[in-house]
C-alpha cells in the first residue's frame, strides 16, 4: 500500500532535516522582516461598517469632509467658580503643545462649579490618537500641581490612544501568561524540558511568521486591532495542539516498543494525518467568514486561515526532522518527580479513561441522553440572546478611567443620545428640488463644490426616531430630487451592523455545516460520523451561547472573573464563536475517530475499538483540552469585554467539547449505532481519500 501524504512529509523532513528546519527558520525571519517593513493597514470607519451608514461615512472620506478630532476637557471644583484659574493653566497648556487648534472658551455647567473646554485636533482624524500624547501629557501636568480640582479629558484622539494602548498591553499580557501558562502544562504532562518546549516553539514561531505576513497582507485587505489579538489566540492554541498530538503519539510508540525512527513514522503516518485533515478542516470552516459581508470578518478570516496553516505545516514538516535530530534527547531536561509522572501519564490517563468509559459503554443510551440533557440545559440561557454594538462603559467597565471621564462629563453637560448624520449627494446639490428638500430641515451644511450636503438630527427617542428618519421624513423630502440620501451616526451604524450580521450568518452557518459535513464524509467515507459531527458541534456552539448569555448578559458569576453584566453580547461574537468552535472541535474529533477507525480497522468490533481510541487519546485530548482552556482563560482575564466573552465563550465551549461531548456523548453514540458507523456511500468508496496505509519505514538522515 502506499503512504498517505502525512507520511511522504514524515519521511522527507526526517531525510532532510537540516533544510527543514533552516528552510522554517528563513521563512519565520523574512516574513517578520517583510511584515515588519510594510507596516499595518487598519481599516477606516466606512470599512468597519455596513450598510447605509458605511456608504455615508465613505462619501464624505472620500469627499474629504471627514470631520477633526474633537477633545474635550472638564474642570471641577468644590465651589462656584473655583475651576477658572485651573481652566485657564489648561487652556494655556494645550494651546502651547501646537497639536491643537479651535480651543473654546470654557463653559460653565449650571451651578458654576464645573466648565467644559472643547478643541479639535489638527491633522487627519484617524491618525490623531498617534499625536494626541503632547496634549495628554500637558493636561497631566496641570492635574499634577492642582489637586484640589478634577480634571477629565475625553475625546475622540484620547480615547483611541487609550484603546490602542490598551489592546497593545492585553497582547503582551496575553503573551507573557499565556506562554508560560502552556509550558508549565506541558512540562508536567512530558516531565521534560525539551519534550515541553519543543510545541510551544513551533507555535510561537509560526504566530511570529503570521504576524509578518498579515502585516503585508493588509495593505490589500485592511484590517481591525483586534484581529492580531484573535490570531494569536488562535494560532498558539491550534500551535501548540498540533505538536502535541503529534509528540505524543511518537511518545506512546516508542513506550509500546518501537525504536525512534518506526515509532516517528507510526506519528507522521497516524497524527500527521489527522492533523492534515483538522488543519483543512479549520481553515475551510474560517473561510466562512468570507460570506459574512463585514470587513472585520473577512480580516478574522484571512488571519485564522494564514495562522492555522503555518501551524500545520510546521508540525507535519519541521516538528518530524526536530524528533529525528533530537531522538532520545527529546527527554532531555528531566524533572525527576514531573518525569515519573511523565511516564505513567499516558497509562494513567488510559486506566481514568477507561474507568469512565465502563459505564457508559454498558448503558449508551442512558450517558447520552444526560449528556444532551447538560447541554442543553447549558443552552438554554441562548434563547434570549441580545446583541449589539457594546459602549464605552460596556466595553471597557464602569470603573475605567475613560467611562470615568465620559461618565462626569456626560452627567455635567448632557446633550442627549448622539445626533444623526444625514448625508446627501446628488449631480447638483444647489437644484432647487434639493434645496427645498434642503430647507426642512435644521442644522444642514452644504459643501457645493463637492455635491454634497450633511443635515445633523437630533434622535432624542434613539432606534424609533432612526426608523422614522429613515422611512418616513427623508423619503417624504427627497423623493423625486434625484439625491441619494444616507444615515450615519453612531447609531445608525450600530442598527446597520447588526442588519448585517443577522443577513450574515444565514450563509456562513449553511457553508460551515455543508462543509464539515463533507470533509468528514470524504475523510471517513461514513455519513453517519459525518452527521454525528455536525449535530456535536452545534450543542457544543449552543451550549457556548448559553454559558456567555448567562454570564455577560444577565450577570450571573461575572464578578467572579472580575467581569461586570453588560446586558448584551458584542454584536459580532456569535458568528465569530460559531466557526471558530466547528473548527476548533475538528482537532478532537478528528484525532479520536481517527483512533477509532484504526482499531476498528484491524478487526476490533465497534464497541471495543470505540474503548481503545478512547483511552489511546485520552492523554492527548486531555493535554491539549488544558492547554486551549488555559489560553482561552487568559483572554477572558483580559480588559476589554469583547475579549472576555471571546476568552471565557471559547474556554467552556473546548472544556465542554474535550469532556461531556468527546469523553460521554461521542463514545455513547458510536457504541448505539455500532457497524452503522462505517456506512459508506455507494460511489464514495471509488473516490481517492486521506487513507491511513503501511506504516513507512523512515531512513536514517543524512
Amino acid at each position: 500500500m502506499r503512504r498517505n501524504l502525512a507520511a511522504r512529509i514524515g519521511v522527507w523532513s526526517a531525510h532532510h532535516r537540516k533544510t527543514a528546519v533552516l528552510g522554517w527558520l528563513v521563512f519565520v525571519v523574512l516574513a517578520m522582516g517583510i511584515g515588519g517593513a510594510s507596516g499595518m493597514v487598519n481599516m477606516s470607519d466606512s470599512e468597519n461598517g455596513a450598510g447605509d451608514s458605511a456608504r455615508a461615512t465613505r462619501i464624505l472620506e472620500d469627499a474629504g469632509l471627514s470631520r477633526p478630532a474633537g477633545e474635550m476637557i472638564m474642570v471641577s471644583g468644590r465651589g462656584a467658580g473655583d475651576w477658572k484659574a485651573t481652566a485657564r493653566a489648561v487652556t494655556t497648556a494645550v494651546g502651547r503643545t501646537g497639536a491643537v487648534r479651535n480651543i473654546a472658551a470654557p463653559v460653565p455647567s449650571k451651578d458654576g462649579r464645573d466648565a467644559l473646554i472643547t478643541f479639535d485636533m489638527k491633522g487627519a482624524a484617524d491618525t490623531a490618537a498617534d499625536r494626541v500624547g503632547p496634549v495628554l501629557d500637558a493636561v497631566s501636568a496641570v492635574r499634577a500641581g492642582r489637586p484640589d480640582v478634577r480634571i477629565y479629558q475625553f475625546g475622540d484622539a484620547s480615547a483611541g490612544k487609550w484603546l490602542s494602548d490598551l489592546l497593545s498591553t492585553d497582547l503582551r499580557s496575553a503573551e507573557f501568561t499565556a506562554v508560560p501558562l502552556a509550558l508549565g502544562i506541558l512540562l508536567v504532562a512530558f516531565g521534560a524540558v525539551v519534550a515541553a518546549l519543543l510545541p510551544v516553539g513551533l507555535a510561537l514561531t509560526a504566530c511570529m511568521a503570521a504576524f509578518g505576513l498579515l502585516s503585508l497582507a493588509s495593505h490589500e485587505l485592511h484590517l481591525s486591532q483586534t484581529t492580531y489579538s484573535v490570531m494569536f489566540l488562535m494560532g498558539f492554541a491550534v500551535g501548540v495542539d498540533y505538536c502535541l498530538f503529534y509528540l505524543r503519539r511518537e511518545r506512546d510508540e516508542r513506550a509500546a516498543g518501537h525504536d525512534a525512527e518506526t515509532a516517528l513514522s507510526i506519528a507522521a503516518a497516524t497524527s500527521g494525518r489527522a492533523v492534515l485533515v483538522s488543519g483543512v478542516t479549520v481553515m475551510v470552516a474560517m473561510a466562512g467568514m468570507f460570506l459574512s459581508g463585514l470587513m472585520l470578518f473577512k480580516g478574522f478570516a484571512l488571519a485564522t486561515i494564514t495562522v492555522v496553516l503555518i501551524a500545520m505545516l510546521g508540525s507535519v514538516t519541521v516538528l518530524p526532522a526536530l524528533l529525528s535530530w533530537l531522538g532520545d534527547r527529546i527527554n532531555a531536561g528531566r524533572v525527576p518527580l514531573l518525569n515519573r509522572r511523565g511516564r505513567r501519564g499516558a497509562r494513567q490517563s488510559g486506566a481514568t479513561a477507561g474507568r469512565l468509559l465502563k459505564p457508559v459503554l454498558a448503558r449508551p443510551a442512558v450517558f447520552a441522553a444526560g449528556a444532551v440533557v447538560v447541554l442543553l440545559a447549558l443552552a438554554a440561557p441562548a434563547l434570549g440572546m441580545k446583541t449589539e454594538e457594546l459602549g464605552l462603559e460596556q466595553q471597557f467597565g464602569s470603573s475605567s478611567e475613560l467611562s470615568v471621564a465620559y461618565r462626569h462629563i456626560a452627567e455635567t453637560f448632557p446633550g442627549g443620545p448622539a445626533p444623526a448624520t444625514v448625508v446627501v449627494t446628488a449631480d447638483d446639490i444647489g437644484s432647487a428640488g434639493v434645496r427645498k428638500a434642503l430647507a426642512g430641515f435644521d442644522g444642514v451644511t452644504v459643501h457645493s463644490s463637492r455635491n454634497v450636503a450633511e443635515i445633523e438630527v437630533p434622535l432624542p427617542a434613539g432606534g424609533a426616531d432612526l426608523a422614522k428618519l429613515r422611512n418616513v421624513r427623508l423619503p417624504a423630502a427627497f423623493d423625486g430630487t434625484g439625491a441619494h440620501v444616507y444615515v450615519t451616526g453612531e447609531l445608525a451604524s450600530s442598527a446597520d451592523f447588526n442588519d448585517q450580521l443577522k443577513h450574515g450568518i444565514v450563509p456562513v452557518f449553511a457553508f460551515i455545516t455543508a462543509v464539515t459535513f463533507l470533509l468528514m464524509l470524504f475523510c471517513f467515507r461514513s455519513y453517519v460520523i459525518a452527521l454525528t459531527s455536525v449535530l456535536l458541534n452545534l450543542l457544543s456552539v449552543a451550549a457556548a451561547y448559553g454559558v456567555m448569555v448567562a454570564v455577560f448578559q444577565h450577570g450571573w458569576g461575572a464578578s467572579l472573573i472580575g467581569s461586570e453584566k453588560t446586558g448584551v453580547i458584542e454584536s459580532w461574537m456569535p458568528l465569530f464563536v460559531l466557526v471558530v468552535l466547528f473548527g476548533l472541535s475538528m482537532d478532537y474529533h478528528v484525532f479520536v475517530v481517527s483512533r477509532i477507525r484504526e482499531a476498528r480497522q484491524r478487526g476490533l468490533s465497534t464497541r471495543d475499538a470505540v474503548d481503545e481510541g478512547i483511552r489511546r487519546t485520552a492523554g492527548a485530548v486531555t493535554g491539549a483540552a488544558v492547554i486551549m482552556v488555559a489560553v482561552f482563560s487568559v483572554f477572558g482575564s483580559l480588559s476589554m469585554q469583547d475579549m472576555q466573552q471571546m476568552g471565557v465563550g471559547l474556554a467552556v465551549a473546548v472544556l465542554l467539547d474535550a469532556t461531556v461531548v468527546r469523553m460521554v456523548l461521542l463514545p455513547a453514540l458510536m457504541t448505539m449505532l455500532g457497524e452503522r458507523n462505517w456506512r459508506t456511500p455507494r460511489g464514495l468508496s471509488r473516490l481517492p481519500g486521506l487513507e491511513g496505509a503501511e506504516v513507512p519505514k523512515i531512513p536514517a538522515a543524512v
